[in-house]
């Protein structure tokens, strides 16, 4: 073949070879489009098995309408690249719907159709420009009955919650009929109005559960639960009546899921949220019947679970481990229920101990417990102004775990195996005949066991329940936008799924905080500082003591001045006092010595943990490269030793 026609073969192999690899990735791009190898250890971008089967449920056609401003994403990657990925995982639903779901993306430009309709469905704009005009970013859903739902404005910092958002909304659009939970409380968690501090708002993990169900209030003082309600939820209950334990006892009796929250410490039912600071809560009753009870006037402490916080010392600012608030993840959940799901974390506050009654009948299984490191703390001792350093100072872990919440299975007695209680004269005489009759009725359809065996869940903090605990609230464009960094209100919405039969959302809610704390790095630091914090403890002591001393000279110096005199110490006050001097420096320097170690061993794991990320693997793979080659260097040699 001559050199002109390899030539021109070369030439047309190039250009082929380049049409091909485009034509592969124009291909591969549009078939395999949804195709991901997700390496995360939570599979955070794996779409779970409840996404399936919500999807494969779906009765009617759902439309999902995705709105983004080409000039946002021109103006910021960031939202550009978060749009990619909701697009890409909005595809794949409809890939796994079977046709029930249909996806529209819309590019709303200034004064179109796209944004009139982005308005309309209640689209949140954000200035891109210098000339006022609005880009778009959100989500709104649609079924054939006219019912909506709609995520205003997508953001990236919500990333991590975006199946768990767009399976909620398709959920919601494709089983618009919520069943109903009461809530029973003595806090003001519906909201309501507080003399001389006003209105209060509801609180928001109320406004989660009513996501998925409908809220029914439940008063305190009621004789009977109402019938539309499958799931009670009682959160704090105290000083109740005897007919509303009974209306609880009976509804149990008779198949009625429940979720109660007890604490013997709840620090939320202050002037803001209850009628009394800190009471305990009070359930024994029905409690000594299912089987559980929950230690009187006890916290759970717990070293490798406890969350740092900022303490006031004097005139200064220190920052201690509060071991009576807790920050409880997976080593603390039992994973092996669908309860937990695969959350993360769930921060609790001064919580109770729940201990199982010996020679019950019922199943009491542990949902989350604390860790070995755990001590019982008097429930005084974290009441108003809890001496949060003193605790962490004196902790004695007891080397087992307590338990904090758990789920209560099997066949219970009646906690009035005698009927109803009496019934209460009213303040008139039809109030009373009303009394007496529904007293009539309620002691004929009496059970005195459950009819199946009872399902509840018990957890024994109140205060987990408050969004101070589980999520901060930031302002996006005028809207108010809740951004958890805790699994409380999951694991509520998990609980009362439980109870009701559906396995819920927990794959999806589970995945949402991805934050792992370094233990290790933990427990040094804790070891250290406890013994800091001891030796802290001695040298106020001390100085106090030296302080009085030195206070009594001077009286003395003052008192001599006045006379005209002149004050003289004795030989053994002097010993003493450059002696104490001479111990306060050792003390200080010991102090310092346990702070520089404390900060050398942090440090030395530090180095070992970026050597191993950073520079093993390389030098692994290196090393391997060079073994491999001098092997085969090797083998050469030893081949042409033998031929020759």
């Amino acid at each position: 073949m001559k050199a002109s026609s390899r030539g021109k073969l070369t030439v047309l192999g190039l250009v082929l070879a380049a049409v091909l690899f485009v034509s592969i990735n124009i291909a591969s791009n549009n078939s395999f489009r949804a195709l991901q190898v997700d390496l995360t250890e939570g599979k955070l971008f794996t779409l779970s098995g409840e996404t399936s089967k919500v999807l494969a449920e779906i009765d009617e056609p759902i439309t999902m309408r995705l709105y983004f401003s080409k000039v946002m994403g021109e103006q910021s990657p960031a939202h550009l690249t978060y749009f990619e990925r909701v697009r890409e995982l909005l595809e794949q639903y409809v890939k796994l719907a079977n046709g029930k779901l249909r996806l529209q993306v819309f590019n709303p430009e200034p004064f179109s159709d796209d944004e009139d309709s982005a308005v309309s469905f209640g689209l949140s704009g954000l200035p891109v420009n210098q000339q006022g005009d609005l880009g778009y970013f959100g989500l709104a859903g649609t079924n054939s009955t006219d019912d909506n739902e709609v995520i205003p404005f997508l953001t990236p910092e919500r990333e991590t919650f975006l199946e768990y958002d767009l399976t909620k909304m398709v959920k919601a659009l494709a089983t618009p009929e919520k069943q109903t939970v009461g809530v029973m409380s003595t806090l003001l968690v519906n909201g309501g109005y507080i003399p001389n501090q006003g209105q209060r708002p509801r609180w928001s993990v109320i406004d989660q559960i009513n996501e998925f169900f409908s809220i029914q209030p439940v008063p305190v003082d009621t004789k009977v639960i109402f019938e539309e309600v499958g799931t009670l939820m009682v959160i704090h209950p105290k000083r109740f009546p005897q007919s509303t334990l009974y209306a609880i006892d009976q509804f149990v009796m008779k198949g009625g899921r429940v979720m109660v929250f007890v604490d013997p410490n709840a620090e939320v039912d202050g002037p803001g949220g209850g009628m009394r600071p800190n009471e305990h809560s009070d359930f024994e009753k029905l409690f000594n019947k299912w089987g559980v009870e929950l230690r009187k006037d006890k916290v759970a402490g717990d070293l490798g679970t406890a969350r740092r916080v900022n303490v006031r010392q004097g005139d200064r600012l220190a920052v201690a481990d509060y071991v009576a608030w807790l920050a409880l993840r997976p080593g603390n959940f039992d994973r092996k229920n669908a309860v937990m799901g695969d959350l993360q974390v769930v921060n609790v506050a001064s919580a109770g101990i729940l201990d199982p009654i010996e020679g019950a009948e019922t199943s009491v299984t542990p949902l989350m417990r604390t860790g070995m490191r755990s001590m019982e703390i008097e429930a005084t001792k974290v009441r108003l102004r809890p001496d949060v350093v003193g605790l962490f100072r004196e902790f004695k872990p007891s080397g087992q775990p307590f338990t904090i919440a758990a789920s209560i299975t099997g066949k219970v007695k009646s906690a009035f195996p005698d009927g109803p209680p009496a019934p209460i004269k009213g303040s008139n005489d039809e109030e009373t005949r009303k009394n007496q009759e529904a007293f009539e009725k309620a002691k004929k359809d009496h059970l005195t066991e459950s009819q199946s065996d009872i399902h509840a869940i018990v957890v024994a903090d109140v205060d987990m329940l408050h969004e101070t605990l589980w999520a901060e609230r930031q302002d996006m464009l005028g809207r108010p936008l809740l951004v958890p960094f805790a699994n409380n209100a999951d694991f509520v919405v998990n609980s009362l799924e439980h109870l009701m039969g559906g396995a819920g959302l927990a794959e999806l809610r589970g995945r949402s905080i991805s934050n792992r704390p370094f233990h290790l790095v933990r427990q040094i630091r804790q070891d250290a500082e406890r013994q800091y914090r001891k030796k802290e403890q001695e040298l106020k002591k001390k100085l106090e003591d030296v302080r009085g001393k030195l206070n009594r000279l001077v009286r003395r110096e003052v008192q001599a001045e006045a006379q005209g005199g002149e004050v003289i110490l004795k030989p053994e006050e002097k010993k003493a006092i450059d002696n104490f001097r001479r111990e306060m420096i050792s003390i200080r320097k010991e102090l310092r010595g346990v702070q520089y170690d404390l900060r050398k061993d942090i440090d030395n794991l530090d180095a070992w943990l970026k050597f191993l990320n950073i520079a093993a693997i390389p030098l692994l793979l290196g090393l391997g490269t060079l073994i491999f080659a001098v092997g085969r260097r090797l083998r050469r040699r030893h081949g042409v030793v033998e031929t020759g």
